[in-house]
């Protein structure tokens, strides 16, 4: 009941996020025939342009910018006074004909000599606080300006040289710019004009035909299309009774939950026995696939700058290939539900999360991973491409690339998630298993110096067991990490274990258990369980490591000391002193490692080295765990376990082949001395 508690909570989640209101989105291709019913409007609504011809008559009306002038009062004014208080002498009469050509003049407006800013027909000009479009061709330069009020005064007094009079007086200094250009005002306006481009082309009444069915979807049919599925989203979806809602969401809810549930089970029902790994797949399932359901409704523009490859990368450092790839693509699939152009969109993510999960095998550190975000961008760019040159979908091509470049390159920033998740949830991502599998490690390192024949043994039992794990599908470098940290415990005693006494037995020094009473030797024997166990503890070694630890002996007894203490008549109600103090081995690769380290110990007292002989050597040794009821909890298939003791027995084979027995050559300078 236990592995259905996350799932419930993910349905949950899902259900309280899916959209309430219709969604209507006909599949179609312009070019190709409408293969639904005939289209009516069912309300009336505005043909909405495309993106690319809104983009364009933004940048046209963007070119078209309109010059914004202000009017200086205090000039005018000063000027004008100046021009009241002339001393004209005897030609004092023109002065008031000064002051009004003037205030014309300046009414009309005077800018510099380099002329109106820009090819504008329209000017803008704020006076007293407001703002007027005026003819650009009113607007006088300001040579134009000295020369008009000339030309008016000469033509009202033809009988006085008046430009001699003004100049003496400094009249015409008096005309100057009136009107001073605004640039931040200008470009303001231009923005604007921009942003006011009608994003409507025309408009369709209600009961209108929108395209019968088998007729060929034109590029403007198919923009009505697109405009009548945003109009009944946006309205009259929302009409439809809440309770179908419920009742369609908590399918579609169902469906994706389902669709999770038997992606694990199928490819790795072991990790719903294992809490840690099983609630961080559920929780990084329920983020991405809350992020393809809500982003599509409320940020639709940005829908392709979410990175959900970084979904697959987080769960390819925990999870199998099989496993991550099923759940990636589940977890995205509300994007084929509820974003435009969803086939697009949704292939193209798949694709780009499959092959950076196949690369970023080989490019997961340091610069790298930027190489890998590069070759992710491409592979989403290239789909991209491939359905817009098909008109499956429109769209500004630059904007599309930077927003999959974006997208691409914040997996890099999000990647790093995956260090601070395996410390929350006691994870053990592939790369930790790496190092763990390094053999010039602190700990393998000791082990080494203190039990040389255990660190031979568990090197041994590695090359075994990775080649049994790769036969059968396990995991190969959870199962060599096992293998080389299983028996670390005999580091505390190691002269109790055969396979060091040769090593570390100095001459005239007593075995170790020729003293012993057989219950003495076996609690010294099986404490090497609870001993590895104290130091992955000391160590921090992960859990799934301690497993290894626990389980490589299972409840089996130390069948040597117990045989030796029967005899000596010995009680069978004893045996729990010569049992080992483990648990008996549960995942696919702790019963490899548990056959592993029984067969590599056993078969260095192999008397024959024939296919035959190995063959009941293996059989024997598979036979006696399965009496002992050591396979009773372990999920391993008939199938899987045949194919173990097949790799088994090869492995063997391999190993003990036979040798071409070369003839002895006499030295020759005995043959000499002969």
């Amino acid at each position: 009941m236990k592995k259905f508690i996350p799932l419930l909570l993910v349905f949950a989640v899902i259900l309280l996020v899916l959209p309430r209101s219709a969604k209507m989105s006909y599949d179609y291709k312009k070019g190709a025939p409408w293969k639904h019913e005939t289209l009516v409007a069912r309300c009336a609504f505005p043909i909405l342009k495309t993106e690319d011809e809104l983009m364009e008559e933004r940048r046209l009306a963007a070119e078209v910018s309109v010059p914004y002038y202000k009017y200086q009062e205090d000039v005018v004014y000063r000027n004008i006074t100046s021009a009241e208080a002339l001393d004209l002498g005897e030609n004092s009469s023109l002065r008031p004909a000064i002051v009004e050509a003037l205030e014309d003049i300046y009414e009309r407006g005077v800018v510099g000599d380099d002329g109106i800013v820009g090819s504008s027909d329209i000017i803008y000009v704020q006076r007293d606080k407001r703002a007027a479009a005026r003819p650009a061709g009113e607007v006088l330069r300001l040579a134009d300006a000295r020369e008009a009020l000339l030309a008016t005064l000469a033509a009202d007094f033809p009988d006085v040289r008046v430009d001699s009079l003004l100049k003496g007086v400094s009249a015409t200094d008096l005309v100057v710019p009136n009107l001073v250009y605004d640039r931040v005002a200008s470009e303001q306006l231009s923005a604007e004009a921009s942003l006011s481009v009608s994003p409507t082309s025309g408009y369709v009444s209600q009961g209108q035909l929108i395209v019968s069915r088998d007729e060929i979807v034109t590029a403007e049919i198919a923009q009505m299309i697109y405009s009548y599925e945003k109009e009944y989203n946006a309205n009259l979806g929302s009409s439809t009774p809440g309770l179908l809602f419920w009742l369609g969401n908590g399918v579609i809810a169902l469906l994706l939950v389902t669709f999770l549930f038997f992606a694990i089970r199928l490819v790795n029902p072991t990790v719903f026995n294992d809490s840690g790994k099983y609630l961080y797949l559920t929780l990084i399932f329920t983020v991405f696939t809350v992020l393809a359901i809500v982003i599509p409704r409320t940020h639709p523009e940005y829908l392709c700058a979410i990175p959900f490859v970084l979904c697959a990368l987080l769960l390819e450092a925990f999870f199998d290939d099989r496993l991550v790839a099923m759940a990636y693509c589940i977890s995205i699939l509300p994007l084929l539900l509820f974003a435009e152009s969803g086939r697009m969109v949704y292939t193209m993510f798949v694709a780009g999360g499959v092959i950076s999960m196949i690369t970023f095998k080989h490019l997961n550190k340091g610069w790298r991973q930027f190489v890998n975000a590069f070759i992710t961008f491409l592979v989403l760019f290239v789909v991209f491409l491939g359905f817009r040159l098909t008109d499956l979908t429109g769209g500004n091509i630059l904007r599309m690339a930077w927003l999959l470049f974006f997208s691409a390159f914040l997996c890099v920033a999000g990647y790093p998630l995956s260090y601070l998740f395996e410390k929350i949830f006691n994870l053990v991502s592939v790369y930790r298993l790496n190092e763990l599998c390094d053999t010039s490690s602190k700990l393998l390192r000791e082990l080494e110096q203190k039990a040389p024949g255990t660190f031979q043994h568990s090197l041994q039992v590695m090359n075994m067991a990775d080649a049994v794990a790769g036969a059968v599908g396990a995991n190969v470098q959870l199962v060599r990490a096992g293998a080389l940290y299983h028996d670390i415990g005999k580091m505390l005693n190691p002269m109790c274990f055969v396979e060091n006494e040769s090593m570390l037995l100095a001459d005239g020094m007593q075995r170790y258990h020729e003293d012993l009473s057989p219950i003495q030797s076996a609690q010294d024997i099986i404490k090497h369980i609870t001993d590895g166990d104290e130091l992955a503890q000391k160590h921090r070694l992960p859990n799934v490591i301690r497993g290894f630890i626990l389980s490589h002996h299972g409840t089996t007894v130390v069948s040597y000391f117990y045989d030796r203490f029967l005899k000596a008549g010995g009680s069978p109600a004893e045996k729990g002193e010569f049992t080992y103090p483990g648990i008996k081995p549960v995942t696919r690769e702790q019963t490899i490692l548990m056959l592993c380290d029984s067969v590599e110990a056993a078969s260095r007292s192999l008397k024959e080295y024939t296919p035959e002989a190995f063959d009941a050597f293996v059989e024997s040794i598979v036979d006696g765990k399965m009496e002992e009821g050591q396979f009773e909890d372990a999920e391993i298939s008939v199938k899987d376990l045949g194919i173990v003791k097949a790799s088994l027995k090869n492995y063997l084979a391999q190993m003990y082949h036979g040798r071409i027995a070369y003839p002895k050559r006499k030295n020759k300078l005995i043959d000499i001395l002969k």
